[in-house]
């Protein structure tokens, strides 16, 4: 015999299938906004829209901007300026420059942040995918989309604050996008509106700093343009690094907080903090990479005193005060330089100015030429530091044991936001 039933029985009843019908709901309405905020986090890793916004947004109170006519007024200058570059380092060096001049622009600030939202853009997009599936996996819920999203809202920022700091202080740029499809030509970017405020800072006639910033730059261009090996040469340990990488990226979170608090305070022993969130395999190309980065960059600091000499009215004094400019850092731009790995890209010029002038001295021009004959010539991982080794192996022939790894001179192509014109 069934409980005989109370009167309002049929309210509890109609409490309990109201309960489950809200419940259902909501669970529903849960499902469908976790899936919509999945669909959202998995758009990308970064918002480069609001990157290229936020930087920009920056660089509207800063010092010195010029409009439009004024960057036009200022091209025939750098043509002149290269019209002088291209023949003497045409002679210095033993070969006829491809056609980047024809390739060269003059930008303001915002010009060059856009250029490099693209550059960046393109790079992360080579294993954005792959660190997609970590990050937000499809089905993960809610709880992870809305941690992915937090993280990219987070990035977004933190990369247009950085894109707004390198702005105003990138003085011209060899703009070579490693890893694009269509394999675009370089060109050549002058930022003139920081290139004025800097002559003016340094004390230095416009004209000639003009020239010397050209002169870098154009050597950069020869690197690559001249060499056409070079190029896909990089883009595959670059790509191969990238790829490792997104492998790899699901249990650095706390490893990476360690090393960014490290690199705050300054700390450090004989790695990078970068370089301690790496697989062996990661760091043999990373070292691989910067021992050519340096060559890159020594080598057209010695082209710039070398053939600046004949070119540049007092390209001694501004040498020098480009390097006491060096020595005096705002916290802020240390904390900035250390963060980004930045930091060590100044040593890829005293290193690798050393290294080849060594070269130099040792075995003359021709010598000089061999470190461009072709990948079996570059300078591997501790003969940057021990020019003779490289002598040895490459102009003599002889196989000397490798020495124990050093530090890297700096994270692959990341651009000098402070003194030196960057590539």
């Amino acid at each position: 015999m069934s409980p005989k039933r109370g009167p309002d029985s049929w309210r509890d009843d109609r409490a309990w299938q109201a309960g489950i019908l809200i419940g259902s709901a909501l669970g529903a309405a849960a499902t469908l906004v976790g899936r919509q905020m999945e669909r959202r986090a998995r758009q990308g890793l970064v918002d480069w829209g609001t990157v290229e916004r936020l930087a920009i947004g920056r660089l509207r109170t800063a010092p010195g901007a010029l409009s439009a006519e004024e960057l036009r007024a200022a091209e025939p200058e750098y043509a002149a300026a290269m019209d002088r570059i291209v023949p003497a380092l045409s002679a210095a060096l033993g070969t006829e420059l491809p056609g980047v001049v024809e390739r060269s622009g003059v930008v303001d600030r915002a010009g060059w942040v856009r250029a490099n939202t693209a550059s960046f853009a393109s790079l992360i997009g080579k294993l954005e995918h792959d660190l997609l599936d970590q990050v937000v996996p499809v089905g993960g819920g809610f709880t992870v989309a809305a941690m992915a999203l937090a993280n990219r809202w987070i990035t977004t920022r933190q990369l247009g604050v950085l894109l707004g700091f390198m702005g105003q202080r990138v003085l011209g740029q060899y703009d070579l996008a490693l890893l694009s499809a269509e394999a675009a030509p370089g060109r050549l970017l002058f930022v003139e509106e920081n290139i004025r405020l800097t002559a003016k800072a340094l004390g230095v006639p416009l004209a000639s700093f003009r020239t010397w910033i050209a002169l870098h730059e154009t050597t950069h261009a020869f690197e690559f343009e001249a060499h056409p090996w070079l190029r896909p040469y990089l883009a595959s340990r670059l790509e191969r690094q990238l790829t490792l990488f997104g492998r790899d990226v699901r249990g650095m979170g706390q490893e990476a907080m360690k090393g960014l608090g490290r690199a705050l305070r300054g700390e450090g022993g004989g790695e990078h903090w970068m370089e301690r969130l790496m697989t062996d395999e990661q760091k043999a190309l990373f070292r691989e990479t910067q021992a050519v980065m340096s060559l890159l960059e020594g080598f057209s600091d010695y082209v710039m005193d070398e053939v600046g000499n004949g070119l540049v009215p007092d390209v001694e004094r501004i040498r020098a005060k480009f390097d006491e400019r060096r020595t005096r850092r705002t916290p802020f731009e240390r904390a900035i330089l250390r963060l980004t790995g930045m930091d060590l890209k100044l040593d890829q010029y005293k290193k690798g100015e050393l290294f080849v002038r060594a070269v130099a001295d040792a075995r003359g021009p021709d010598a000089l030429r061999r470190l461009w004959a072709g990948p079996e010539s570059l300078p591997r991982d501790g003969e940057i530091e021990a020019p003779a080794r490289w002598i040895a192996r490459v102009l003599d022939g002889v196989e000397t044991e490798s020495p124990p790894s050093v530090a890297p001179a700096s994270p692959p192509l990341l651009a000098d936001p402070t003194d030196r014109p960057v590539q």
